[in-house]
């Protein structure tokens, strides 16, 4: 009886809300992150890539401005790995200016050079990840020390790795891409770019690798089935406080009334 009279003492509409936000908590808890500090272009595109394969994704906004990329616990290692197949998150390239930072007072002829080369590595790896269908792209460079005295010198020469969607035609993008890399180091001759593309494994879509199941008549995919039991209990719980909220409103308006009659009498 003391637990129904608390109810009676809250206004229907509070208990209603306060049950649909523990029914928000609950479904809350059965998903989790999975890659957070994220440019809102980025989020678009992974929750985008994951809802194409059958994945459950969404965005959700941090205290920092960022966003961060939330599914479902039972699907974390199938998002990790189809994003990783669309080469998602993309890369990250130092840019100049982060580079060439000064961290000392002065800095010796050697480090000024590797950081050089290792910044022209990371801008011309930028350019070329920026291609339409190349997933990631990595440029190794090299350029020797040539001694001035000596009467042969070393050619400079470059490495590039490409990894691409299986779909994409590399073949004619491979000359454009030596011309760039040869154009954007000084001494570097075409022919002494090398281009190694390598095609992305084709995606499985996710109905297709997880086995359905019935839940309470309907057919679902296997990993969706403990959602489903949670969504299930949350709206159980819901039904019985605003059935036990009700009944207590009832029970209290009816005391009222007897008390008035009796009191009447």
């Amino acid at each position: 009886m003391g637990f129904l009279t608390s109810f009676a003492a809250a206004p229907l509409r509070k208990v209603a809300g306060a049950a649909l936000i523990l029914c928000a908590l609950i479904l809350t808890g059965c998903q989790e992150d999975l890659y957070t500090n994220l440019a809102e272009r980025e989020a678009n595109s992974m929750v985008a890539t994951l809802q194409r394969n059958g994945i459950p994704a969404g965005r959700v906004l941090q205290e920092d401005g960022k966003m961060k990329v939330v599914v479902d616990k039972d699907r974390f290692s199938e998002a990790v790995r189809v994003l990783e197949d669309a080469g998602l998150p993309k890369q990250a390239f130092a840019s100049m200016g982060e580079i060439f930072q000064q961290e000392g007072l002065v800095a010796s002829p050697m480090q000024e050079r590797a950081k050089m080369l290792y910044a022209l590595s990371e801008e011309l790896s930028k350019t070329v990840s920026e291609i339409d269908g190349v997933l990631s792209a990595r440029i190794h460079i090299v350029l020797p020390d040539n001694d001035p005295l000596r009467r042969e010198a070393s050619p400079s020469s470059a490495s590039v790795f490409i990894r691409h969607e299986p779909g994409l035609r590399i073949d004619p993008l491979i000359p454009q891409i030596k011309t760039l890399v040869a154009n954007g180091i000084a001494g570097l001759s075409y022919d002494k770019v090398s281009v190694v593309p390598v095609a992305a494994p084709v995606a499985q879509p996710a109905s297709t690798t997880q086995p359905m199941v019935s839940f309470i008549g309907l057919w679902m995919l296997e990993s969706s089935v403990s959602r489903a039991m949670w969504i299930v209990g949350g709206l159980g719980l819901l039904v019985v406080v605003l059935i036990g909220a009700l009944v207590a409103v009832v029970w209290r308006q009816r005391g009222q009334k007897t008390y008035q009659l009796e009191s009447y009498r």
